[in-house]
C-alpha cells in the first residue's frame, strides 16, 4: 500500500496536472451540438453565444444541428464524445426531464451521459394558429376542431403543453392530433404553410409573423406574461390548473468532463449572457428569459424537475415508446 505521504503527493500532482490542463484549455476547435434544427430560437442563440465564446477563448467553435428523436440523437452523440472539454451540447429541458420515462430503449444512460454546465434561457411560449383558421380564442379553436373532425394537427416540444392539448380533447371534445416537433424553424414554417396550423412554441419564433397578421396568438403557455403580447392571456388566466410548463435550454458537457473545464466554460458563458446589452438584444427581444446558474445549482434544478416530470407522466398515463 502507498504511504499517506505518497498518496498526498500523488493527489497534488494530479491536481496540478488538471490545473495546467485547464489553463492551457482550449487549444483546438470546440464543437457544440444542438437538439434543434437550423433557424430555431435555440439555434440562433447558440450561434450568437458561440461567436462571443470564440472571441473570449480565442478558439474556433463549430455548431452541429442534430434534431430529432425528442433530443435523443444530440444527447447520445454528446454523451458518447470524449469528455475532454471539446464537445458540448445545448439541450431542451423536456428532453432531460422526460425522455427517461418516455423512450423505451435509450442509447445512453440519462444519469451519467451529460454533465450540467449552466442553464441558458427559459422560453415564453404561446399557442398560435395560422390566421386563415379565423379563430380568436382557445374556445374558438376547440369549436373549429369539432366542426372539422380529423383535419387539424398541432406541434410542440413541451410535454406539459401536450398534456394541456390532450386535456382539451378529453374535457371539451377537441379533435386534433399531435405531429412530431423537430425545431422552431421547421415548426414556424409548418404553421405558416398550414400543413400543421396549430403550435405551442416560443414567441421569439413567431412574434414577427403575429405582427404581420399571419398567425394569431391565443394563450401564453407557461404563465409568463410578455410585453410583446400584452393582451394575450396565460393558461392560469383561463383557469387551467394542469402541470406547469417551464421550457428551457441548457448547456451540457459529456459525463466525466473535468470540473475545472466545466467551471471555466460556465464562467465564460455567464459573463457573456449576463451582459445587459446582450440580454436585451438576444434574450428579451426574442421572448426569452435568462436562466443562468452554477453547475451545482443547475444539477439540483434538473433533479427536482425530473421528479415533477415523473409525476406528470404517471398522472397523464403516458407510456414509453
Amino acid at each position: 500500500m502507498l504511504r499517506r505521504s505518497a498518496v498526498l503527493s500523488l493527489l497534488a500532482v494530479l491536481c496540478l496536472a488538471a490545473t495546467a490542463r485547464a489553463e492551457d484549455y482550449p487549444s483546438r476547435t470546440i464543437k457544440i451540438l444542438t437538439t434543434s434544427s437550423a433557424g430555431g430560437l435555440s439555434d440562433i442563440f447558440t450561434r450568437v453565444l458561440a461567436d462571443r465564446l470564440r472571441a473570449r477563448l480565442n478558439q474556433t467553435i463549430v455548431i452541429e444541428n442534430k434534431p430529432g428523436a425528442a433530443g435523443n440523437i444530440a444527447i447520445a452523440a454528446c454523451g458518447a464524445a470524449k469528455p475532454d472539454g471539446y464537445t458540448f451540447c445545448v439541450v431542451e429541458g423536456d428532453a432531460i426531464f422526460y425522455n427517461r420515462y418516455l423512450t423505451r430503449q435509450l442509447t445512453y444512460d440519462p444519469d451519467t451521459a451529460l454533465t450540467p454546465v449552466t442553464g441558458l434561457f427559459s422560453i415564453i411560449q404561446a399557442l398560435v394558429v395560422n390566421s386563415d383558421l379565423k379563430v380568436q380564442s382557445v374556445g374558438d379553436l376547440v369549436a373549429l376542431s369539432k366542426a372539422k373532425k380529423g383535419t387539424l394537427s398541432y406541434l410542440t416540444a413541451s410535454l406539459p403543453l401536450v398534456v394541456y392539448m390532450e386535456h382539451l380533447k378529453k374535457a371539451d371534445g377537441a379533435d386534433w392530433v399531435r405531429v412530431p416537433f423537430r425545431g422552431g424553424g421547421e415548426a414556424t414554417n409548418a404553421v405558416l404553410s398550414g400543413s400543421t396550423p396549430i403550435a405551442l412554441i416560443g414567441i421569439g419564433n413567431v412574434v414577427g409573423h403575429i405582427k404581420a397578421g399571419k398567425m394569431t396568438p391565443l394563450v401564453l403557455g407557461n404563465n409568463i406574461r410578455s410585453p410583446q403580447l400584452p393582451n394575450v392571456p396565460t393558461l392560469a388566466d383561463l383557469g387551467y390548473k394542469g402541470p406547469p410548463s417551464r421550457s428551457w435550454y441548457g448547456l451540457f458537457a459529456p459525463g466525466g468532463t473535468p470540473r475545472a473545464i466545466v467551471d471555466k466554460i460556465n464562467g465564460e458563458v455567464r459573463a457573456i449572457a449576463s451582459d445587459k446589452e446582450f440580454q436585451e438584444k438576444y434574450l428579451f427581444s426574442r421572448g426569452l428569459v435568462p436562466a443562468l446558474n452554477t453547475p451545482d445549482q443547475f444539477a439540483a434544478e434538473i433533479e427536482a424537475g425530473r421528479a415533477t416530470a415523473h409525476g406528470i407522466v404517471k398522472d397523464a398515463g403516458m407510456q414509453a415508446q
